[in-house]
């Protein structure tokens, strides 16, 4: 295990070009002949989804993110994860990461439950012989029962989440994202994934968690951070930032 877990964002900003701005077919035929003929350059839109983000969160924090849509959250987590990388500042992550964000990711939707087990540990990177030693564990751990035998296509989106948790929080990830995942499925089911997380949390790890339940986030999270249009509003005690959050609505 790493001994030293942290995330460290300096300054950094995730930049997209979405291109054009919608136009009907004969709008976007006159302006472009309009624009060669003038010699101007196509419109381009560019949405800046985070802008200047410098935080550190190190070995043992639980951080909740919240924020209206929009305001940059699955973006940050999605930095964290390596999937976008900055196109400004830089992003330093130490420590191994296991992230739930769609939950389609990683399933073979015409496959049972217990094969995707198998793919998607070997995705969040456990050898086959890991997958096997763990796969009973896994099960037992989702409830799914026979539902495992069949294609995960039948599955409903509370099922998904009890295979995706189960799978992920079974690898001993040092770093555990989670978008919005956590609030769907039935009762019984998210008090047994409160207590592993709690359970994970003992261990030293990190977890950040992004969710617009601000009642689950004061329940695992010791430290909240506020974005809005892609900026920290305020990054501090759970307690304080949302009761703040509250205050405003969110605006």
């Amino acid at each position: 295990m790493t001994q030293d877990l942290k995330i460290s964002l300096r300054d950094v900003g995730v930049r997209f070009d979405v291109g054009a701005r919608h136009e009907s077919l004969r709008t976007t035929v006159v302006n472009a002949l309009r624009r060669r003929r003038q010699g101007e350059k196509q419109e381009r839109r560019v949405v800046h989804a985070l802008k200047g983000i410098t935080l550190d969160i190190d070995h043992g924090e639980r951080v909740g993110l919240i924020g209206l849509n929009g305001a940059g959250k699955s973006t940050i987590l999605k930095v964290m994860a390596g999937i976008y990388p900055p196109t400004s500042g830089e992003a330093r992550i130490n420590g191994h990461v296991s992230a739930m964000f769609e939950l389609a990711t990683g399933f073979e939707m015409t496959q049972t439950g217990w094969d995707n087990i198998r793919i998607r540990g070997m995705l969040l990177g456990l050898s086959p012989a890991e997958v096997e030693e763990r796969i009973h564990q896994i099960a037992e751990f989702s409830e799914l029962g026979e539902f495992l035998d069949y294609p995960v296509k039948t599955y409903s989106a509370g099922m998904f989440i009890r295979l995706a948790f189960s799978v992920s929080t079974a690898i001993n990830p040092e770093i555990l994202l989670l978008d919005e995942v956590m609030g769907a499925g039935d009762v019984q089911f998210a008090n047994k994934a409160k207590q592993r997380m709690h359970e994970f949390m003992e261990q030293g790890k990190i977890l950040v968690f992004s969710s617009h339940s601000l009642d689950m986030l004061e329940s695992f999270c010791e430290r909240v951070i506020w974005l809005r249009k892609g900026e920290i509003v305020l990054d501090g005690a759970a307690k304080d930032v949302l009761n703040e959050y509250r205050r405003t609505a969110g605006q």
